[in-house]
């Protein structure tokens, strides 16, 4: 009986280490290479085969069901899970990743409904590279189209920063959009007016900083971990323009005649930049950092700052939904975003957006969707919380959850005010006597036809 990768992998590896029929070598040890009669056949061939037709393994719940039915394939607790869906697919001997597998059943044992290839819309953040800061002060990881090619509208960054540390003072040329996920951080700007803000956010909260702005972010006592969106895929946090960097590529000459102090006031400058550094703590009161001048504060109309957290969801059957966009926080005037939560078994209901592509973060949970791109590809990716989603704009997709508990994400827009089109309200709003024509449904399912969006859906249907 045959149930891992490691016996397969055995006798690969026995037949690897081979030497039948090769010349001796000196002593004990064959030559490098075998002798020129291995090549092509001959009688004295042999051949190392092992049987690999009576793998055993168990079906998990689902498996055997029709291919094109397609239920979510728990494989986390299968010894040996195998590419098998109904009647399709056959066993896998190995040598392969089993981790990868058990956490990607819909690509080893994808839905018959799957066809062609679209995009690849899943990225984890576990595999990028992760930056991390001075002494201990936190770390960031990033997703851009160097990973996601097809990711090209938006690009995401994962940043912690311990108690007190800092995101060195910067500023980029692509627009920052951040969902604080944990902890609290005061942030601060001067726009191009010369007017100032100052702010302290904390999780569920929202900032946007325009480009060029420059401006910089500490954690607070707690510290703090926080998602960026940048309205450029091919983003990268390395291409930041830093403080330190400014000073240490001008002439001091020049530093000194631009800021009229001596050449001297630089010689304690780092030598290298910052990026990510621990400093000292905030102070609690934050009107002692509030700094101004003749150009005054940031009017609160274009403030960049949006305390989502106190925003309440709107409820729906399968979960919850908040919307914050321009229409709410007009600086990002071209970021909307939404944060769902979907119960267990329920779903984001099939959708796609007529005007921007979605970006999308799994803060935490499990899911599984599936993409579909005109005119016949699909693909099913399964998601963790850690993971970027990329559905580009008009390719319609759900959000399924699959775990034993809450899944909650980040959709992301570029858009000037967050919408989407759902298959459900088209379908129910278009003449019954059309869908049934073209669908072939039947009086009793267009008679059961929602008229109205739903956004999650509760995933409970009748057995028959």
């Amino acid at each position: 009986m045959r149930l891992n990768t490691f016996l397969s992998t055995s006798a690969l590896l026995a037949t690897l280490h081979c030497v039948n029929g090769a010349p001796a070598g000196s002593g004990s040890n064959p030559p490098l290479r075998g002798s020129k009669s291995l090549v092509g056949y001959s009688a004295s061939n042999t051949l190392n085969d092992e049987d690999t037709d009576n793998i055993q393994y168990t079906p998990v719940p689902g498996q055997n069901d029709d291919a094109n039915v397609a239920p979510y394939l728990n494989f986390e607790n299968s010894k040996n899970p195998q590419p098998i869906r109904g009647d399709r697919g056959g066993t896998d001997p190995g040598p392969r990743n089993y981790y990868y597998d058990k956490i990607n059943s819909d690509k080893l044992a994808p839905p018959a409904t799957d066809n062609g290839a679209t995009i690849n819309a899943m990225w984890p953040m576990g595999l990028s590279h992760n930056r991390l800061g001075i002494e201990k002060s936190g770390w960031a990881r990033q997703q851009n189209t160097d990973v996601m090619p097809d990711a090209k509208q938006m690009a995401g960054v994962d940043m912690r920063l311990e108690a007190g540390a800092y995101r060195e003072l910067h500023w980029h040329v692509a627009s920052e959009w951040s969902l604080v996920l944990n902890g609290s951080v005061r942030i601060q700007a001067v726009n191009e007016d010369g007017q100032t803000f100052v702010d302290d956010v904390g999780a569920g909260d929202v900032w946007f900083f325009p480009p060029g702005v420059p401006h910089s972010i500490q954690a607070l006592d707690n510290g703090t971990e926080f998602l960026l969106v940048f309205d450029d895929g091919d983003f990268s946090e390395d291409n930041t323009f830093l403080a330190t960097e400014v000073f240490l590529h001008q002439p001091k000459e020049v530093l000194a005649k631009d800021l009229e102090v001596p050449i001297s006031a630089f010689k304690d400058l780092p030598d290298d930049e910052l990026y990510i550094f621990p400093g000292t703590p905030a102070p609690k009161d934050i009107e002692a950092q509030n700094v101004t001048n003749s150009a005054g504060v940031v009017p609160q109309s274009q403030s960049y700052s949006y305390h989502f957290s106190e925003q309440p969801a709107h409820e729906v059957a399968g979960g919850s939904v908040k919307i914050v966009d321009p229409l709410t926080f007009p600086i990002a005037s071209s970021f909307s975003a939404a944060v769902v939560t979907v119960k267990p078994g329920a779903m984001r209901e099939i959708h796609w957006h007529p005007s921007s592509d979605e970006w999308t973060f799994f803060i935490s949970g499990q899911g599984r969707a599936t993409l579909f791109t005109a005119p016949d590809q699909a693909t099913t990716f399964d998601y963790h919380g850690g993971d970027v989603g990329y559905f580009p704009q008009s390719n319609s997709h759900y959000i399924e959850n699959t775990g034993s508990e809450d899944l909650i994400f980040l959709e992301v827009l570029q858009a000037d005010h967050f919408s989407d089109i759902s298959l459900g309200q088209w379908i129910g709003n278009v003449p019954k006597q059309i869908v049934s024509d073209t669908l072939k449904l039947s009086n009793e399912t267009l008679n059961s036809l929602k008229k109205e969006k739903q956004y999650v859906v509760s995933g409970k249907y009748p057995s028959s």
